[in-house]
């Protein structure tokens, strides 16, 4: 098995990486990455809540609207976030592991040895489980957050 491959490394790879680095933190990192993409989306998002008419009439709307459509951006980061440890997890718990050893169409199936297997185990638990669960956290927060700012708009 290529080492590059091999779920330890790639669990590495993840850690080396700026943007899968933010929920190993402190949550305050989390929170604040997770801001400045929300106000790099407020502006576009209330450029296009500006284009109706019934929310032109209404500006504390207009505002709401466009926080709340903004908070896309953030969940989406989230979702490819948790899709990203996600997948890693999944390759630290496995006993078998596919992999690749020059392209897509040599896909062979590597059975890890128990040493490593339950070094992957410790990893998994110990550290990209707690991962887990503060992008969890932080996905049903936004998507709270958002559910929530589109029923105020709707009732003002």
């Amino acid at each position: 098995m290529p080492p590059e491959q091999r779920p330890l490394e790639e669990y590495g790879q993840l850690l080396a990486s700026w943007f899968f680095r933010w929920p190993t933190g402190a949550s305050a990192g989390l929170a604040r990455a997770l801001a400045g993409s929300w106000l790099l989306a407020l502006g576009p998002s209330l450029l296009v809540a500006s284009g109706s008419l019934a929310l032109r009439r209404a500006p504390l709307q207009l505002v709401l609207a466009g926080a709340s459509a903004a908070l896309l951006l953030p969940l989406l980061l989230l979702l490819r976030q948790w899709l990203g440890w996600r997948y890693v997890q999944a390759r630290l718990l496995a006993e078998r592991v596919d992999y690749e050893e020059s392209g897509w169409y040599d896909g062979q199936v590597w059975e890890k040895p128990i040493s490593w297997r339950l070094q992957d185990q410790l990893v998994a638990s110990h550290e990209v489980a707690p991962v887990m669960a503060r992008l969890v956290r932080a996905i049903a927060a936004t998507a709270g957050l958002l559910i929530a700012g589109a029923g105020l708009c709707q009732a003002l």
